[in-house]
């Protein structure tokens, strides 16, 4: 992507979203559009695949904090095509034009770990560097990071809390196998003769000044293909589908995004690859839920072992049962903890299983167990346990 691009695009428009959207409603509505125009989705879609692109794209640049402020500042300064400092600028002609490319390097790799379309960095060494080019040296074409690739995943309960290798299918560019990335069809490219292999082309600024910018002819690749490769139309660059295997870390919670550096899509002439970004949905377990580090379970037992006290069995996620104390006159809602039987934590450790007694009512009583506890109901029948919260209620 040119740096001419990212000014003039408009990624808001892309994905529907208002200038001050927030991060939550630009990952809904990038997930939205993803999902409608991927391409295992719309196979032989030309046009769904186009606009898969410029979703992805936008979302680079528009879910990273960095480089959207990047983004939204080189809009406001030059979305009208060009820098103009007014009567009196350098040179004497009362103002001259550069675009991006001369403040980011033509298209170098942005550094640092956040999303990207792998385009954008290179800082204001890059703006004195291309501005002001003393002794007439040509620039190198720079290296392109690879795009980041997002994609989803969705866990058991038990995967989620002990980790697991899942097996992920991904779709992002990477240098074109018909053509090795060369993008001419016989994998025999010349020099651009423009910029002589650079891939950038300088002009003069007036006052001693020389600009550096993208070389339209070869889109700063340096190379142009003699006869173009009819898979890429001779980019070098093609959507390629792959699966790899893929380490979830023990513990991770539902909706959780993780980040994998360097597994994202490969760069371009030399420069890394993107990261790769998973977020994690956990399906839900018919026994356990969990709160933060420790495991939940809700434990029923019966009238006489919650007012007589025992030890209970309790089960627990992937190990043996483990025995707890029920002291004398426990009652229903209170909770134990069983330590060291809840997920594990990063640095290995586990939390704790949180067990919540649930007192259970018999709805069947045989004539025995019936006398029994007519028996114990006479016994107390001087107790009332509703006593104090009338008290209360006359006290409010």
């Amino acid at each position: 992507m040119s740096t001419k691009d990212f000014v003039e695009k408009d990624y808001y428009k892309v994905l529907g979203v208002p200038k001050d959207a927030t991060e939550a409603e630009i990952k809904k509505a990038y997930r939205k559009l993803a999902r409608e125009y991927h391409p295992d989705a719309n196979t032989g879609d030309a046009k769904a695949e186009e606009r898969f692109k410029e979703v992805s794209e936008a979302n680079d640049v528009l879910a990273d904090p960095k480089r959207r402020k990047e983004y939204d500042e080189a809009r406001a300064l030059f979305g009208n095509g060009g820098f103009r400092p007014g009567p009196g600028g350098p040179g004497g002609a009362g103002s001259f034009n550069f675009d991006l490319g001369d403040l980011f390097g033509g298209g170098g790799p942005q550094q640092g770990g956040g999303p990207g379309a792998g385009g954008f960095g290179g800082g204001l060494g890059d703006v004195f560097g291309g501005l002001f080019n003393r002794g007439g040296a040509g620039t190198r074409t720079q290296p392109r990071r690879g795009q980041d690739v997002e994609s989803e995943v969705t866990l058991s309960f038990t995967e989620a809390v002990d980790g697991a290798t899942v097996p992920l299918r991904m779709s992002s560019q990477a240098p074109c196998t018909a053509c090795q990335g060369t993008g001419d069809k016989n994998g025999t490219p010349r020099v651009c003769p423009t910029c002589v292999g650079t891939g950038q082309v300088s002009r003069g600024g007036g006052g001693g000044f020389s600009l550096t910018d993208p070389c339209v002819d070869c889109r700063g690749r340096g190379l142009i293909a003699q006869d173009p490769c009819e898979q890429c139309k001779g980019s070098g660059r093609a959507r390629s589908s792959r699966t790899m295997q893929v380490r979830i870390p023990a513990g991770v919670s539902d909706g959780q995004r993780i980040r994998l550096r360097g597994k994202g899509a490969p760069g371009e002439t030399g420069g890394p690859a993107g990261d790769l970004y998973v977020v994690v949905h956990v399906d839900a377990h018919p026994v356990f839920g969990r709160k933060g580090d420790n495991l939940t379970v809700t434990v029923p037992v019966t009238f006489t072992e919650a007012a007589l006290g025992g030890e209970i069995k309790v089960p627990t996620l992937g190990g043996p049962p483990v025995t707890l104390k029920l002291p004398a006159g426990t009652p229903g809602g209170r909770t134990m903890r069983a330590r060291g039987k809840g997920a594990t934590r990063k640095d290995g450790t586990r939390g704790d299983l949180l067990v919540t007694i649930e007192v259970t009512v018999p709805t069947d009583l045989d004539d025995k167990a019936r006398d029994a506890l007519e028996t114990y109901r006479d016994a107390t029948a001087g107790e009332d346990p509703r006593a104090e919260l009338f008290q209360a209620a006359k006290g409010a």
